[in-house]
């Protein structure tokens, strides 16, 4: 068995599909393991780590894509007309690993099928017992979540911890943080760590006692929380039209208040709900900031324009892309962690096998023999 790491081209992806520890531990279990030469290194690994840990470290792409069985990347591969177009070089067979965002990727997948590529997206891994060790989404959603915390605080223009020194008493920062999912879960510790007061929402009931476990504060109100809001995968559903004029009332009430607003509330497959209207940014203090992690989808800030910063009234709305990226090592851990017992999962009396009747292996293979298996396109 025989798989391959791919250096990532993009300008501003530090990360890496596999470490050189995933390269050993894979080495151990049969998999012969080819590394393009570079693929670690804005992630803090040499080529050098990687020949030690047991693997082909070549600059020759080519030369290493021949007789390779799996590919793994971490973003989708580039086609079309982009200058170093990488899908016209995957071998018609092989089996490719990658982060895809299918359901915004419809001629990317066509592109895949059409070249005999059976694609599996990271972003499909089902959130179930057996499946967790596999959990993309969500490990790198920790890393994201992590770092919307570090950048409110460098944008912030006060401390997040409460201060007594000779000069006087600082106030903490109060902090807001929408959506207690992954991401948000670990913003709210990662503030809590800095010392904030944090408060946290979800639409989610079952929410409140994750964000108390954390030191925050639940912020609910009974209409505010409809029932069944949480759909197959732990994902908060899409609200009413009068449940999400409810909701907006009552976040009104609450972001004006906030120092630094977190939201991280995403729904598969649609456009993200918007939590903080122009209005509500208007009524925040100057120097208050917001960080939107679903910028790229929408935005959960009405203001907010993914990959940029904006300023509105003194108020800072960032909508980051990418933030996983910002912490690459770690990153590149977890998700060579994830990959790796993906790869296990595949491998089938000492063959590398896409069954079909496998639960898991059904819902990641989004085209395979020629054909896109996903009707909707969704994520």
């Amino acid at each position: 068995m025989r798989v391959m790491v791919l250096a990532e081209k993009h300008a501003r992806e530090r990360r890496v599909a596999l470490t050189p520890s995933h390269v050993s531990a894979l080495a151990d279990a049969g998999w012969e393991v080819c590394v393009e030469s570079g693929a670690g290194a804005r992630a803090g690994w040499s080529d050098e780590e990687y020949r030690q840990s047991g693997a082909r470290v070549d600059a020759d792409r080519e030369a290493l894509l021949k007789n390779v069985q799996c590919i793994l990347k971490v973003r989708p591969p580039s086609f079309g007309s982009d200058n170093g177009s990488e899908i016209g070089n995957l071998p018609s067979g092989v089996i490719l690993v990658s982060f895809l965002s299918p359901g915004e990727s419809p001629d990317l997948l066509q592109e895949l099928a059409s070249r005999g590529v059976s694609a599996i997206a990271m972003e499909r891994i089902p959130r179930t017992t057996r499946a967790q060790r596999m959990d993309a989404l969500s490990s790198q959603a920790t890393a994201a979540g992590y770092r919307a915390v570090l950048l409110a605080a460098t944008h912030l223009p006060r401390f997040f911890p409460m201060l007594t020194t000779a000069a006087g008493t600082v106030r903490p920062a109060k902090v807001i943080v929408l959506g207690a999912g992954v991401a948000g879960l670990q913003a709210i510790a990662t503030a809590r760590r800095l010392g904030a007061i944090v408060q946290g929402y979800d639409i989610r009931a079952a929410a409140a006692e994750q964000v108390r476990s954390l030191g925050a504060t639940f912020l609910e109100e009974d209409e505010t929380l409809p029932e069944e809001a949480e759909v197959e995968g732990g994902y908060a559903r899409a609200l009413g039209e009068s449940e999400q004029d409810r909701q907006l009332a009552f976040l009104a009430r609450h972001i004006p208040k906030a120092d630094a607003v977190i939201t991280t509330a995403q729904i598969p497959g649609r456009k993200a709900p918007v939590l903080v209207t122009r209005g509500m940014v208007e009524e925040m203090t100057s120097g208050s900031v917001v960080v939107d992690l679903a910028g790229e989808t929408g935005g959960n800030c009405e203001l907010s324009e993914a990959g940029k910063t904006v300023l509105h009234g003194g108020v800072t709305i960032v909508a980051p892309v990418n933030l996983a990226s910002g912490v690459a090592q770690h990153s590149s851990q977890m998700l060579g962690t994830n990959i790796s017992a993906l790869l296990g999962l595949l491998v089938q009396d000492g063959n590398l096998t896409l069954d079909l009747s496998d639960d898991i292996v059904d819902s990641v293979l989004v085209t395979h023999e020629g054909a896109v298996r996903i009707s909707d396109g969704g994520s």
